[in-house]
């Protein structure tokens, strides 16, 4: 579980951002308040790991928050100014939330705090050698945007096959279904554990656990033919040979 605190100088923001930890099973909401200095308090104490923090605040702004809680926990920025990005990504925050903030906006950047945070493995040599630094997540199961609001599916990594880009979409071929949602193939890469999964191709992902066989620029899962992209092509072989 990710402990996580949200700092907003008006109450009714954090009790929105609260309601939305609540609603993700690997997030735990260790508390809420409207006052900086005293987040900064709780976040020294050691028992902090992901902060939910505006911008805007009295006494001590979020920036300043920033600089002054070094390396003690990771930040998302929730603000209703967009000209603060840059600085925010200069002090290496993991997202940038525009208020109002949609539900599926925070589980996403929720979802790469969890990947963040979680990766603490180190990469294999053969990852390593193939370009591809490792992340592998403590759970082994990730949620995807259904159909409709705050509908969300739990899918086990091990049953997934491969997954395809389609422009705004991207279909998730499992063991069982074929799930279609509304994202992008890149920010859907930044979720995955790897290894398993690696992009082979501009429109495709695959789990290189459920290989079947690769044969000149085409890999086979079950019956799917996946084409191996130029760009990809030289670090996909290499993978290969290191892992004979």
């Amino acid at each position: 579980m990710i402990r996580c605190l949200a700092v907003d100088d008006e109450a009714y923001a954090t009790k929105i951002i609260a309601d939305y930890i609540k609603k993700i099973p690997f997030l735990e909401l260790v508390g809420t308040t409207t006052s900086a200095i005293d987040a900064l308090s709780q976040v020294q104490q050691g028992d902090i790991d992901l902060v939910f923090l505006d911008i805007q605040m009295p006494d001590l702004t979020g920036i300043q928050f920033l600089k002054l809680c070094g390396n003690k926990c990771k930040v998302v920025l929730t603000t209703a100014y967009p000209e603060y990005a840059l600085d925010g990504f200069e002090h290496d925050v993991i997202d940038y939330l525009l208020k109002p903030i949609a539900f599926d906006r925070f589980f996403k950047a929720a979802q790469k705090a969890f990947n963040l945070l979680s990766a603490n493995i180190a990469p294999p040599a053969a990852i390593v050698a193939a370009g591809q630094p490792a992340v592998q997540p403590a759970s082994d199961y990730m949620f995807i945007k259904g159909e409709s609001k705050n509908k969300f599916l739990k899918v086990d990594y091990n049953d997934i096959l491969y997954i395809e880009g389609l422009k705004n979409y991207v279909s998730v071929f499992t063991t069982s279904q074929r799930i279609v949602t509304y994202q992008s193939l890149r920010d859907l890469e930044t979720n995955l554990p790897h290894p398993p999964f690696y992009r082979v191709h501009k429109s495709y992902i695959i789990s290189v656990d459920k290989i079947r066989m690769v044969d000149g620029n085409t890999v086979y899962i079950q019956d799917q033919s996946i084409p191996i992209g130029d760009t990809y092509r030289d670090n996909f072989f290499k993978l290969i040979r290191e892992s004979e």
